[in-house]
């Protein structure tokens, strides 16, 4: 087994998340420009290993000015598909090189306005597509817990320097489980919100089906409840109740529907049913009533989100290409990527279709919370993948097939529109952190953050500092 990579150590982070990390800045107990310093440290040490960073802006973070919000001073990283004023955005492609941002997206303003130092941007699979953060063109983004396995994707990045302790927060983004993949993958908290809950990259509610939320990576529920509380106040939705600063667990009693079968019906590895089964057994302990059940979808659900994954992805090549004109450079575009556009190409009548079905999706999620308040499922159908397993370079066919196997679950969080959160829960052979997702109504992200911290309060995440870490990397 791979020794972990980390960067946990006795500076001015220590051990803390970036709720601790702000109280000791308000405090005086430690300076803005140390914290800066140990993040900047930490993350020189562990990304060798990691190859998570895709560029660092340390300079301009040590001169920036001084923030306000819940987290003013906090280090962190934005995820690369997202503008920052005066940082270029790769999209995790080799296709193009990209001119500095002049104006910060509506998603990486909504991100500074909690507060945090942006010390650079971390990596993703070509355009967000795929679910482990690899490439044709530069080094795959590994998995701090063990530097052999994935970190997810399509936040692998920002997953990877969070776990790795470089920063305490970072952004991430979610259209088919690129936050909680990741999260997943790494022992971290993902929460995907309801859609439209904060605000989204550019033209994403003019899509046909709108998938994608914004969120953060981060290792505590309180810090996922203080972000949300803090920056859905930023350009907020009137039409969603707001969430509200969740400060820990509810007396409510629930019913939970657990769900140990993925969209296919196919059950999940055993060491994932562990999980599972370890975490019900916890929440029923609170006095919630665990029912299994099944989830209840389209049989064509996964061949339509296929299609529309491949439109997505034609369309994001097309409005690069456009942007960049005789500086997009189609060779070389990953495989997958090439993939997916002549799979859209190949079906313009089946992928309308599809789309119209998954419109669908909103109704064909909320039925399952006529009888229950919240699912409890996995959120990977199996560990997480050694390097290679899932990269671009493979053939289309079969990569995809992988993916299948891989992602069961997130997917009908995103077209459904409702919120999923990834929460930590023991541990995998191999080193690897266990998780499961909880599901719940439009809106009801409050119930989500209820159950996660019972969850984090009866079974401490694992930690990776109780790891064995590799030389030089803590």
């Amino acid at each position: 087994m791979s020794s972990a990579v980390h960067g946990f150590t006795d500076d001015a982070l220590g051990t803390l998340d970036a709720v601790g990390v702000a109280a000791a800045l308000r405090a005086g107990e430690v300076s803005r420009a140390e914290v800066l310093a140990a993040a900047i440290a930490r993350t020189r040490r562990v990304d060798p290993s990691l190859d998570a960073v895709q560029l660092s802006c340390f300079d301009r973070a040590t001169s920036a000015p001084e923030t306000a919000g819940v987290f003013a001073g906090v280090p962190a990283f934005v995820k690369d598909n997202t503008d920052i004023a005066g940082l270029p955005s790769c999209h995790g492609s080799a296709a193009f090189t990209p001119h500095a941002a002049t104006v910060t997206s509506g998603p990486g303003a909504q991100f500074l306005y909690s507060g945090v130092i942006v010390l650079g941007k971390s990596t993703l699979p070509e355009f967000g597509l795929t679910a482990s953060t690899e490439f044709t063109h530069r080094p795959p983004t590994r998995n701090p817990w063990n530097p052999e396995y994935s970190a997810g994707a399509s936040s692998g990045g920002s997953a990877a320097l969070v776990a790795a302790g470089a920063v305490p927060i970072a952004h991430a983004n979610d259209g088919g489980g690129s936050i909680r993949i990741p999260a997943a993958a790494n022992g971290l908290v993902g929460l995907k919100t309801t859609r439209n809950r904060l605000l989204d990259q550019p033209g994403a509610r003019k899509l046909p089906v709108h998938l994608v939320a914004e969120g953060v990576l981060t290792r505590s529920v309180r810090d996922t409840a203080h972000y949300l509380a803090a920056v859905e106040r930023f350009g907020a939705n009137p039409t969603l109740a707001p969430v509200g600063l969740v400060e820990g667990p509810s007396a409510r009693r629930l019913r939970i529907g657990l769900i140990t079968a993925d969209v296919l019906g196919r059950p999940v590895h055993p060491d994932n049913a562990a999980i599972l089964d370890s975490a019900a057994t916890v929440l029923g302990g609170f006095g919630h009533e665990i029912i299994e059940t099944r989830l209840d979808v389209d049989p064509r659900f996964i061949e339509d989100f296929k299609l529309y994954w491949a439109v997505m992805a034609a369309a994001m090549t097309l409005s690069f290409r456009l942007g960049h004109r005789e500086h997009f450079d189609a060779r070389k575009l990953d495989p997958f990527t090439t993939g997916l556009i002549g799979l859209a190409k190949r079906n313009p009548f089946g992928s309308a279709a599809a789309a119209w079905r998954l419109r669908g999706g909103t109704a064909t999620y909320d039925k399952h919370f006529a009888e229950f308040d919240v699912l409890l499922t996995p959120v990977l159908s199996h560990p997480a993948p050694r390097i290679g397993e899932l990269a671009p370079g493979q053939p289309f066919d079969a990569l995809f097939a992988k993916l299948v196997d891989y992602v069961g679950f997130t997917p009908l969080n995103n077209v459904g529109g409702g919120p999923g959160i990834s929460v930590p829960h023991g541990l995998l052979p191999a080193g690897l952190p266990g998780s499961v997702q909880l599901a719940a109504r439009r809106g009801d992200e409050r119930t989500l953050l209820d159950l996660a911290y019972q969850l984090e309060g009866a079974s401490p995440f694992p930690r990776i500092v109780d790891r064995p870490a590799a030389a030089g990397a803590a």
